[in-house]
């Protein structure tokens, strides 16, 4: 979903040590001002909760719902009646649905400049906000996960500690498994985001 574009790009910048902010990639502070395993997966949910109803606030003000409801759902039954078509071997069918194509197109482009708008305004102010205050307020691991979280292969997304990161005494991890700051944060954001913009009616569910 489109709406979850800048979640993941700000997971990733999270997660990635840009601003040379980090130790090995991380984010976090050796000397954290909250201090505490509760208190702090309560604090970055709530930095979850607010970048959420922001970007919904953004969202709601830049763009026209109205307008792009009716186009996703104008290109959903396009693409639906294309692909039956498509199944049912209609060849007339396919040639007719296939005259759209271009303004189809046209109106796919569109409904993803709208949606990538807002995030032109909010994503570069937060990145900088995490980088520099965050880091200040939370250690660099929230809490131990019962199961291994690093989903994608490679390095590039890893939500917790592996065993050779744990075993490395000059590495922030000192128990495998162990939950990153930024993880808790991109995973609380990616909890209520669906219900905060349903409340705000931003949502892009056309259910």
């Amino acid at each position: 979903m489109l709406g979850g574009i800048p979640l993941f790009l700000e997971g990733a910048f999270l997660q990635g040590d840009f601003f040379g902010m980090g130790q090995g990639g991380a984010f976090g502070s050796d000397d954290p001002m909250v201090k505490g395993t509760v208190a702090t997966l309560f604090a970055v949910a709530g930095f979850g909760v607010l970048l959420n109803i922001f970007n919904s606030a953004i969202r709601k003000k830049m763009i026209d719902q109205a307008k792009l409801r009716r186009i996703m759902k104008e290109t959903r039954a396009w693409q639906k009646e294309r692909m039956a078509a498509f199944r049912s071997k209609n060849l007339e069918r396919q040639a007719e649905l296939n005259k759209k194509s271009s303004y189809m197109n046209k109106m796919s482009m569109e409904m993803m400049q709208m949606n990538m708008r807002p995030m032109m305004i909010t994503f570069v102010p937060l990145i900088l906000i995490f980088y520099f205050v965050l880091p200040q307020l939370f250690s660099y691991t929230v809490a131990l996960s019962p199961i291994p979280l690093n989903v994608i292969p490679g390095d590039f997304f890893q939500l917790t500690c592996t065993a050779e990161q744990a075993a490395d005494p000059e590495h922030v991890c000192q128990v495998e498994n162990a939950l990153y700051l930024w993880a808790w944060y991109f995973l609380s954001s990616i909890a209520f985001s669906g219900l905060i913009m349903k409340v705000t009616k931003t949502s892009m569910d056309l259910g």
